[in-house]
């Protein structure tokens, strides 16, 4: 994987409001085109087989009204699965704040798949937190689905990587550090922080991603 710059550039990122089954919602938006059709994303977006190749073992009654279990990862109920459009899940880490996930794709030019995947909780909760300590949850949850969707785009090129150890690679350690900034470019335009906030959100959130970076240095 050489090419950081560009598979960072690929990313459209947005803090949406999308609903969630309690009212108002604010969202993390990540779209994207994958160069390769519509059922192949699907497939390895919802079989269980594929899904362990570049995400983890995923268990669980893997239906509408079903439930998951991500090893080592979140959990939760499938609230709608329309093939090969739409997966929509309920998404809880631990004891973090329960968010919904919805997948949306559909065709782009010469066969390849528009892919969305946007995280959503509620939206009183998340301005909340934003304001007392800045949008460090919307910087980390963003960069996280950066890193899921380059995992995604990994396997769906072929590239051989080892889904359990590979984001300790340099180069993905700096396309994480590159995530973390462009999220908190977004969270400033939305929330109005000062540069100095940013700062530190960004110091703060590259520690808890990539642990002995010294200020973000591995990104230059």
């Amino acid at each position: 994987m050489t090419d950081i710059l560009g598979r960072l550039n690929a990313v459209s990122r947005e803090i949406g409001d999308m609903p969630v089954s309690a009212g108002a919602g604010r969202s993390m938006l990540l779209r994207r085109i994958f160069d390769a059709p519509v059922d192949e994303v699907w497939r390895a977006c919802t079989d269980p087989d594929r899904i362990g190749r570049w995400l983890a073992p995923v268990a669980g009654d893997l239906r509408p009204g079903g439930t998951f279990q991500i090893e080592g990862d979140a959990g939760g109920e499938i609230l709608r699965c329309e093939e090969p459009r739409v997966l929509k899940v309920t998404w809880v880490l631990g004891e973090g704040m329960p968010s919904e996930v919805e997948v949306r794709l559909s065709e782009g030019a010469d066969g390849a798949t528009a892919f969305e995947l946007e995280n959503a909780s509620p939206a009183e909760t998340v301005d909340q937190i934003v304001r007392k300590y800045g949008p460090v949850g919307p910087v980390g949850i963003g960069g996280g689905w950066d890193l899921t969707l380059l995992a995604l785009d990994r396997y769906l090129r072929g590239e051989e990587f080892d889904a359990a150890t590979w984001t300790g690679a340099p180069q993905v350690r700096e396309f994480i550090i590159g995530s973390i900034r462009a999220w908190a470019a977004v969270s400033q335009d939305v929330w109005g922080s000062t540069d100095e906030e940013i700062d530190a959100v960004v110091a703060f959130t590259i520690q808890q991603f990539v642990p002995g970076a010294a200020d973000g240095g591995d990104g230059g």
